[in-house]
């Protein structure tokens, strides 16, 4: 299976800023160590153009950040400080998710070791997101001739809410979020589907929300690709998440959302998202987790076809 990552692109933050930036180098190293990849596999991305960004992202916006003339506003709902660095970071992240879809759509699941970069709306950045990866990977498709539909699954604890007013009113895309109803962002945009859930939620009452809300979108959806952000931050030992969902019923998580979109011959895009635990181990634990889970499923699919 084909995975990409961008954490030889480092973004510097300052002392004590509490953006786990070392989980991409820690994840990728894991997967290195479990031999989920062939030699050639496991590759660095190209950066994502302006013509590409430019399908979901407003000229002025990326002018801004390309230039690094955004305002203190701008900045502070980024969360990161300007630099080079986090301009090259952020078309990198992009390019994998470029790339991964390209490869998804070809053997029928590849991964992004970061990505997930929901809460970018088109004409400005929020939440640690600059660039929305997925947007950018999806405009990308569809302007190429490679599919007309396409479905977002986010599992992410906090709403897309970028991704949805990206969206918003295109019936080629349908975007369904399951996110804690009281969590950041405060102001929700309107996915085609948004599954809240209270405080505290707990292993079984998740797992059957996600069950109706992935049947129901699956359904709705008429995708060709899906594109899956597995956040690690429904967890209950996330700093960030507000709900009671153990590593366990997160593998759970993965092996529904994969293993239904298998059923129906979909290919998947697999990117990270958030995860935000006391102990960063545990956040990449749970990654780890899901790209072993879809590495199994590419192995199906790949096993169905030579069948």
């Amino acid at each position: 299976m084909k995975i990409f990552y961008s954490d030889r692109f480092v973004l510097p933050l300052p002392e004590g800023h509490r953006f786990p930036m070392r989980k991409y180098a820690m994840l990728r190293e894991r997967v290195e160590a479990a031999g989920i990849c062939s030699p050639g596999e496991l590759r660095v991305p190209r950066p994502a153009t302006d013509e590409e960004l430019l399908r979901a992202h407003a000229r002025g916006y990326l002018d801004r950040v390309k230039t690094g003339t955004l305002s203190r506003d701008e900045i502070r709902r980024i969360g990161f400080p300007w630099s080079e660095q986090m301009v090259e970071r952020s078309r990198r992240s992009c390019g994998a998710t470029l790339e991964a879809s390209a490869a998804a759509l070809e053997e029928g699941f590849a991964a992004n070791l970061a990505g997930g970069t929901h809460h970018a709306f088109a004409d400005r950045g929020e939440g640690y997101c600059v660039f929305n990866d997925v947007a950018v990977a999806i405009r990308a498709l569809q302007h190429e001739g490679g599919i007309r539909h396409a479905l977002i699954i986010d599992t992410d604890v906090h709403q897309g809410n970028g991704t949805a007013s990206i969206f918003e009113g295109d019936p080629t895309v349908y975007t369904f979020s399951i996110h804690g109803a009281k969590n950041f962002p405060f102001h929700k945009e309107k996915s085609d589907l948004d599954v809240e859930l209270p405080d505290g939620t707990e292993d079984g009452a998740y797992l059957d929300a996600l069950a109706e809300g992935l049947e129901r979108s699956l359904d709705e959806s008429e995708a060709e690709i899906a594109f899956y952000l597995a956040g690690a931050d429904a967890f209950s030992g996330d700093r960030l998440g507000r709900l009671s969902v153990s590593k366990e019923a997160l593998a759970e998580r993965d092996r529904m959302v994969l293993g239904a979109c298998h059923e129906r011959h979909l290919p998947v895009v697999l990117t990270m998202a958030g995860g935000y635990a006391r102990e960063i181990e545990h956040t990449v634990e749970i990654h780890f987790n899901s790209i072993a889970s879809a590495e199994k499923m590419w192995r199906l699919a790949r096993e169905a076809t030579r069948g």
